[in-house]
């Protein structure tokens, strides 16, 4: 559930009035501003700034900045609220979704911690899990680029003809156009986090 700055529950679309009314009235009572001393800061009127505050008519672009000028706060303060409500995914430890690729006959866990499937190249955290399991892994080639961070473990990992040795800590970016997949698993068990683009349809490893 989104909250304005009063704690009171928005709706998914609301009217810009209506948006404009809640954050002007909290910024100005959390600067200690009565609707009379922001008019003095501002040239505006009381009546209007009254008017404002109660969404009954449409402040202009002018006034508006007035108003932010003399709250000392960015102009599109005043705004925060009037989007509609956009995609999250939440995901709680350990309660990632398991996902099959084509590691996973080789014993290599990935569970994907979350997706926004209305976002257009979204990123797409994965974590992986290797063990003893297989001496052979597989290569992944995709478009974008993806991010690889060390959990636990260490393991060598390979992208095109390069091979970086990771541990707990490390970090890797690459092309994900390149080759690229662990080359040999030096202490298990080994969690990575490896996080890609979502619209490129790749698979992560």
């Amino acid at each position: 559930m989104t909250t304005t700055p009063s704690g009171a529950a928005e709706p998914g679309t609301r009217r810009l009035e209506d948006v404009i009314a809640v954050q002007l009235r909290h910024y100005r009572q959390a600067a200690g501003l009565t609707t009379s001393e922001l008019a003095a800061r501002t040239g505006l009127s009381k009546a209007m700034i009254s008017k404002i505050e109660a969404a009954q008519t449409s402040a202009s672009l002018t006034s508006l900045q007035r108003l932010a000028e003399g709250l000392a706060i960015p102009v599109t303060s005043l705004f925060r609220g009037a989007d509609s409500e956009r995609e999250a995914v939440f995901t709680r430890a350990g309660q990632g979704a398991a996902t099959v690729r084509s590691g996973t006959r080789l014993g290599h866990e990935y569970q994907l911690l979350g997706a926004l499937r209305r976002v257009p190249g979204a990123l797409e955290p994965t974590l992986v899990t290797l063990t003893r399991k297989s001496d052979t892994f597989p290569l992944f080639q995709h478009p974008g680029s993806e991010f690889l961070y060390m959990l636990e473990g260490r393991m060598i990992y390979s992208h095109g003809p390069y091979e970086y040795t990771l541990s707990p800590g490390d970090s890797l970016l690459i092309d994900g156009e390149g080759p690229h997949g662990p080359q040999e698993l030096l202490e298990t068990p080994i969690r990575f986090l490896a996080i890609a683009q979502s619209a490129t349809g790749g698979s992560t490893a």
